[in-house]
């Protein structure tokens, strides 16, 4: 039997209306599919309802709206389906029904006491959950980030689920929650590959893609990863990670805070698998991440998650006096909280000026932004590139920060031969 606490029972009895009513009871149902003996309070949010997918979201949020409801805890908004700082992005007509939907949808969440931040990459702003809070997460890079790299702690909440656990402030004390279920699984070694691959940002796109094909929805250990590890590194492994398996939390030994040591990362236990990280393996992932690896570029898309400040740092500068070749869309998508830094470090004018087209709200591969091209597109984001030729109508070339704006200034594929070479890829010809 469920242990419920006198605010539960108050919810669920209807005594603080209709729609905290039914938020409990699909708490209490998804507490009862996860075989969870009671509920825990949680600190935040972070909700992907607010995606416009058709119309039963827009019901949904209208009827939560109309009995009066607010969200319980601080709670943020993921990305929307459009821009509604920059309409021009839209090729489709502006009263269509999706645009229109999606709209309305995000007003009502706005409407429902949400702090409407519309960013896939909610963890990039000053106020974060700290280790051990029980939170609410949704969009699947930021539960692994939130997981993996703050050590906060958060089930994969799908759409609805997630408002109505940030309006009741509960949620089945089941899956990540738990300590038991925060154990590592798989070691992943990473013996055998180079240094210095392992200085390329890259490398941590294709280590996730490696990671969520190898482990699934297990809990992988890495072991081998340096100390200068950076957060957009570890950003990058959450969300490929993410994408290409169901991998919700990782640990990596010496870095990520649940895995000071191997032992700290396996409860004391030993893992039930080693896999040994290889040089083939890499190359694999990152090729697969290639529809068509040379030609003319139509477009160039940045910021899958979000760009983040460190990111527009590196970015600056090598677009300094240049400019994107005409007739090509170089995109970067970032969160309104980075964009206005951008804008404060004076980085905005010149990136405008070389050609940058800045997207907010959303991500480049949801249709309504970038509707419309053909041909080639290349990104530096593993995500981007798993996700993007199952969406839009377009060949994907994968690379790195660099070898995008290359690309993006000469309006043709350019790869650093240096980068792709078998010998910096640990003595593996590449095909």
């Amino acid at each position: 039997m469920m242990q419920l606490s006198e605010y539960d029972e108050r919810l669920l009895s209807g005594a603080e209306g209709k729609a905290r009513r039914l938020a409990m009871q699909m708490m209490v149902k998804a507490a009862e599919a996860l075989g969870a003996e009671r509920l825990v309070d949680v600190s935040m949010a972070h909700v992907n309802s607010c995606f416009y997918s058709g119309q039963v979201g827009l019901d949904f949020a209208e009827f939560l709206l109309a009995d009066g409801v607010k969200v319980a805890v601080p709670t943020k908004t993921n990305v929307g389906l459009v821009d509604l700082l920059h309409p021009e992005l839209r090729p489709e007509k502006a009263n269509s029904e999706a645009v229109q939907g999606a709209r309305r949808l995000m007003k009502v969440y706005e409407q429902l006491g949400c702090e409407v931040v519309w960013t896939c990459a909610p963890y990039q702003h000053k106020v974060r959950p700290k280790l051990g809070d029980q939170i609410v997460g949704s969009e699947s890079n930021a539960v692994a980030f939130y997981n993996s790299v703050i050590g906060a702690r958060t089930n994969k909440y799908g759409d609805f689920l997630d408002i109505c656990a940030a309006i009741t402030g509960r949620v089945p004390y089941a899956g990540l929650h738990r300590d038991e279920c925060r154990k590592g699984e798989i070691l992943f070694s990473l013996q055998g590959v180079p240094q210095k691959l392992l200085e390329q940002d890259i490398f941590y796109h294709v280590l996730g893609i490696v990671l969520g094909r190898e482990a699934g929805s297990s809990v992988p250990v890495i072991e081998g990863l340096p100390a200068s590890t950076s957060e957009d590194q570890l950003k990058a492994i959450s969300a490929a990670g993410a994408a290409s398996g169901s991998v919700a939390l990782f640990h990596a030994i010496g870095i990520t805070p649940e895995a000071t040591t191997l032992n700290d990362a396996f409860h004391g236990e030993l893992p039930a698998q080693v896999k040994a990280v290889t040089p083939q393996m890499l190359i694999q992932a990152r090729d697969a991440l290639t529809t068509n690896v040379s030609g003319k570029v139509s477009a160039v898309c940045l910021g899958t998650p979000h760009f983040s400040y460190t990111e527009f740092e590196r970015l600056t500068p090598l677009l300094a006096g240049r400019q994107v070749h005409p007739g090509l869309g170089l995109y970067v998508s970032t969160s309104r909280y980075v964009l206005a830094q951008v804008r404060e470090q004076g980085w905005l004018a010149l990136l405008e000026q070389a050609g940058v087209k800045i997207v907010v709200d959303t991500c480049t591969y949801f249709t309504p932004v970038v509707n419309g091209i053909k041909g080639r597109v290349m990104t530096n984001s593993g995500k981007w590139a798993y996700y993007a030729p199952g969406i839009l109508d377009v060949d994907v070339v994968f690379g790195s920060l660099e070898e995008c704006v290359e690309s993006a200034v000469s309006g043709e594929v350019w790869r650093d031969e240096c980068l792709w070479s078998g010998d910096f890829w640990g003595a593996v010809t590449c095909q």
